[in-house]
C-alpha cells in the first residue's frame, strides 16, 4: 500500500529559499535510514543543495542513511533549499526508495521499494483548515436495533488499522483517532497499531501507554491486541542478531501490557522457534499472549507454511497461539478490487476469470503467468500481488485441525458487497467450526479495502461489525440446531 507523499501544502517559502514537506508513503513509522536516494526536481530541473531538517539540526540528504531516528507516520520530513521561489504554481517531483526493515527481499537485504511522484503545488498554501469532528461526536443518531447474542467468550473488536488513511492525513493525532473509535460508538474493544500510534515507536514510553489506556477507559472501552513489529534489519546491510531481535520486541511487549492489551501480534513465522522460546518467559511474566497471524494462502496444507503450525503445536504453551485471518477463506474476490484491476490495465479476460473462477487452480496459474511475462502494469503491480499473498482460496473445514490452537480471529473484509454471501459466508462457516472448540477470544473487524476505496472508515467498520455479529450468531447457532 502506498499513500500520498506530497500534500497540497507541501511547498512553503523561507527568507532565503523554500521548504518541501514530505509525507511518509507507508502504513507505519520507519527508521530514517530507510530513506535512500532522495532527489527533488522543480519545474523540470534538479534541485541542488538540499538539506534535511531534523529538530534543530540540518543534515545533507546522504546523511539520512546513518541516522538512528525514526520517521513517525504522522510527521513530515522537511527538506530545505537555498533557492528562492517565485509565487504561484510549481511542478515538484520527488523520487526516493524506502527500505522496509520488517520485509525481506532476499538473504542479504530488506525489501526496498522505489517511489516517484510529481504534481503541481502552489507556494505557501495554507494548511487544510476543514472542520474536524471532535472525538466523541456521534457519527449518526440512528436508532439502535437489537443485536444477535454471541457466546460470552467471543468479543467483537475493531482494528485501528481501518483508519490508516485518516492517520496518514494527520488532521488529528493518531491517539485521538483511536480513542474516537470507542467514543463514536463504533466498538468498545480496539486492536492497536503502535507503528501508526506513537511518535516514540518502537520504544513507547510508559507515559504514552498509560495515557492512552486511561483515555480508552474513560471513553468506555479498552485495547485488545497490539500489532507488534519485528524489524529484522537494523540498517540496509545489517541484520539483527537473535538478541537484537529480542531487544527490539521487548519494549513493545511492555507497552502492550501498560496500555491494557492482552496480547501482541506478529506475522506468522517471522519470529521463528528460537526467538519464540526466548520470548516465552517474558510473555508469562507480563501476562501476554503472542499471536502468530496466518492469512491469505498460509494454509495448514501449504508445505511452505506448515512449520508455523508445527512450531505453535510443539511449544504447547497457551501464551503462543494462532490468529486466523479469514482472508484465507475467500469464496470470491471483492467486486471493487476487480474494478481496480480492470481500470489499471489487467486484461479483461483474466479479470473475468478472477471473477468467475477464483478458486480454480488454473486461475492461479494464469495470475502467475501474467506476472512472469511482465504483463502487469506498474501502476497496479502492488495491488496485483494481493492475488498471490493476501487472498486465499480455502474453506473453514481446511482449518479444523488447527482450530484448538487459535486464540483470535481477524474478520478481514475489503468492501461490503455481500453478493452470494461472499463477505458473510466465511464468517458464518468459521463460527460454525469454532463453536465446538471452546474458542475464547477476539474477532476483530479489519478493513483492507482502504487501499483502493475512499470510504468513511467509521461507517464501513460499523456496517461490517453488524454484518459480522449476525453471521457469527447464525454460524454458532447452526451447530446446536
Amino acid at each position: 500500500m502506498t499513500l500520498a507523499t506530497l500534500r497540497d501544502d507541501a511547498l512553503t517559502s523561507t527568507t532565503d529559499g523554500f521548504r518541501l514537506h514530505l509525507s511518509l508513503p507507508w502504513i507505519r513509522s520507519l527508521p530514517l535510514w530507510s530513506v535512500r536516494d532522495l532527489g527533488v526536481t522543480l519545474d523540470g530541473s534538479p534541485v541542488d543543495g538540499l538539506t534535511c531538517a531534523l529538530g534543530d539540526r540540518s543534515i545533507p540528504l546522504s546523511a539520512l542513511a546513518t541516522e538512528q531516528g525514526w520517521w513517525f507516520v504522522q510527521d513530515r520530513l522537511t527538506l530545505e533549499a537555498p533557492a528562492p521561489l517565485a509565487p504561484g504554481s510549481h511542478v515538484v517531483g520527488v523520487s526516493f526508495s524506502l527500505a522496509v526493515p520488517y520485509l525481506q527481499a532476499g538473504p542479504d537485504a530488506p525489501l526496498t521499494l522505489p517511489f516517484r511522484v510529481e504534481r503541481a503545488l502552489e507556494l505557501d498554501v495554507a494548511p487544510d483548515q476543514r472542520s474536524i469532528r471532535p472525538a466523541g461526536a456521534k457519527t449518526t443518531d440512528r436508532p439502535v436495533s437489537p443485536q444477535p447474542r454471541l457466546d460470552p467468550d467471543w468479543t467483537l473488536a475493531a482494528s485501528a488499522f481501518n483508519w490508516t488513511p485518516d492517520v496518514i492525513r494527520a488532521d488529528r493525532p493518531a491517539t485521538d483517532i483511536t480513542v474516537g473509535i470507542i467514543a463514536d460508538g463504533v466498538a468498545d474493544v480496539v486492536e492497536l497499531e503502535p507503528g501508526q500510534l506513537w511518535p516514540s515507536f518502537p520504544a513507547t514510553t510508559d507515559a504514552e501507554a498509560d495515557v492512552l489506556r486511561e483515555r480508552l477507559a474513560a471513553a468506555g472501552g479498552r485495547a485488545s491486541i497490539v500489532g507488534a513489529s519485528l524489524d529484522d534489519w537494523a540498517s540496509p546491510t545489517q541484520r539483527r542478531s537473535e538478541t537484537g531481535r529480542l531487544d527490539f520486541l521487548l519494549p513493545q511487549l511492555h507497552a502492550a501490557r501498560r496500555v491494557g492489551a492482552e496480547g501482541v501480534r506478529l506475522p506468522a513465522g517471522q519470529a521463528g522457534p528460537a526467538l519464540l522460546d526466548r520470548l516465552l518467559p517474558h510473555l508469562h511474566e507480563l501476562g501476554l499472549t503472542l499471536y502468530e497471524e496466518v492469512q491469505g494462502q498460509q494454509t495448514p496444507s501449504s508445505r511452505q507454511h506448515a512449520a508455523v503450525y508445527e512450531t505453535v503445536a510443539a511449544l504447547g504453551d497457551a501464551r503462543i497461539r494462532l490468529l486466523v485471518d479469514i482472508s484465507m477463506l475467500m469464496p470470491a474476490l471483492p467486486v471493487s478490487y476487480l474494478e481496480q484491476l480492470l481500470a489499471g490495465g489487467i486484461p479483461s479476460d483474466l479479470v473475468t476469470r478472477l471473477r468467475d473462477d477464483w478458486r480454480d487452480p488454473a486461475t492461479h496459474d494464469a495470475v502467475v503467468a501474467l506476472l512472469r511475462s511482465d504483463g502487469v502494469p506498474p501502476g497496479v503491480h502492488t495491488l496485483y500481488m494481493n492475488l498471490l499473498v493476501r487472498f486465499g482460496r480455502s474453506d473453514a473445514a481446511d482449518l479444523r485441525g488447527i482450530l484448538p490452537l487459535v486464540g483470535a480471529v481477524h474478520l478481514k473484509f475489503w468492501d461490503l458487497d455481500d453478493t452470494d454471501d461472499r463477505v458473510s459466508r466465511p464468517i458464518r462457516e468459521l463460527a460454525r467450526a469454532l463453536a465446538p472448540t471452546g474458542f475464547s477470544g477476539t474477532l476483530c473487524s479489519e478493513w483492507g479495502g482502504h487501499e483502493w476505496l475512499d470510504d468513511d472508515p467509521a461507517q464501513m467498520t460499523s456496517a461490517h461489525l453488524a454484518l459480522a455479529r449476525s453471521a457469527l450468531a447464525q454460524g454458532a447457532a447452526s451447530v446446536l440446531a
